[in-house]
């Protein structure tokens, strides 16, 4: 699904964000980005998204070299106070983006509404997003990528502005909405909610824990500029529970493994 060969970027004040960096990720896969703070972590996701031309190397989305925004693709970003329109309501907040689909009004709606059922947001269409809190705000987000249907969904630090309790429900309502834990909006556990199959997910956190407890893979880039460091794969049971999953002693080694690769990295 994603290809990045070869990727570097240089700002115009001289700063080396990323360089040389190599990724591939698989249809389907939920990959997680960790690395100290300032690697160029965001740089690389805002690259991906085609919202950011990079210095040098390719990225392909689906097989087709990104220039400018993909079609199939979402972005739910860390700051939802600045991704949502205070003077819409939830349900057009969520409807917006389809417009890109041609999708007809009352398609919209109806695709809206599901998205919300699908986080747990049964009646609040009508509302407006300074009327939620902070987490329900950023499930509206959540909802709206959903809603979209994309075949891969960007992640910016999407949980860290909200408090640890209701990080914790988003990072369970993250693999509901692929099949991973019995949250809202799945059937029954491990049965991916409608419209996610097969979607692929690049989610960039400086959380440890919260890497590998939604990830298929963890990838680790080193201090600035930002280079692949390591890879692991995150081979934890499903469904997967905040307790039970992360009491494993298979969770206990990873986040070790992961967190001692992220403070003390070295160049590949």
């Amino acid at each position: 699904m994603l290809d990045i060969a070869g990727l570097s970027h240089r700002y115009a004040d001289g700063h080396q964000a990323v360089e040389d960096v190599e990724l591939h990720v698989a249809r389907g896969e939920l990959v997680s980005i960790v690395g100290p703070s300032g690697c160029g972590k965001s740089t690389l996701l805002r690259c991906v998204a085609g919202l950011q031309r990079p210095s040098a190397g390719d990225i392909s989305v689906a097989g087709r070299a990104v220039d400018g925004v993909p079609d199939d693709l979402a972005v739910v970003f860390q700051d939802y106070t600045r991704s949502l329109f205070p003077w819409l309501t939830v349900r057009d907040n969520v409807a917006l983006p389809l417009r890109r689909r041609g999708l007809d009004r009352a398609e919209r709606r109806a695709r809206a509404l599901a998205a919300l059922a699908q986080v747990g947001l049964d009646g609040t269409a009508g509302k407006y997003p300074w009327q939620l809190s902070g987490g329900m705000q950023q499930r509206v987000a959540i909802a709206r990528a959903l809603a979209y249907r994309p075949a891969l969904l960007l992640m910016d630090e999407p949980f860290g502005s909200v408090d640890a309790q209701t990080r914790e429900d988003l990072e369970d309502l993250l693999l509901s909405v692929r099949g991973g834990t019995d949250g809202p909006g799945t059937d029954a556990p491990g049965t991916p909610a409608p419209g996610t199959e097969g979607m692929t997910i690049l989610l960039v956190t400086h959380d440890i824990d919260e890497s590998v407890y939604v990830a298929d893979r963890v990838v680790v880039l080193t201090g600035a500029p930002g280079r692949v460091h390591s890879e692991l794969p995150v081979e934890l049971p499903a469904p997967r529970d905040q307790i039970g999953t992360r009491a494993l002693p298979a969770f206990v080694r990873l986040r070790t493994e992961v967190g001692r690769a992220v403070r003390r990295p070295c160049t590949p």
